[in-house]
């Protein structure tokens, strides 16, 4: 499961796979995976898939 960080300012961007497509994300959110590696969580305004795009491990400074 992916703890979350918080939401995200500003528009997001991320290739949904269902519709195949680059879309803007509903709702984003920065989250940390078990890997520990950083993501923006969102959903597809088009097919309700949840869309994932991931970011550096470490937080930029």
């Amino acid at each position: 499961m992916a703890q979350v960080v918080g939401p995200v300012k500003g528009p997001v961007t991320g290739f949904c796979v269902k519709c195949r497509a680059k879309k803007d994300l509903k709702n984003p959110e920065e989250v940390i995976l078990k890997n520990g590696r950083r993501a923006i969580r969102g959903t597809c305004p088009t097919c309700g898939t949840t869309v994932y795009v991931f970011m550096g491990s470490k937080k930029a400074k």
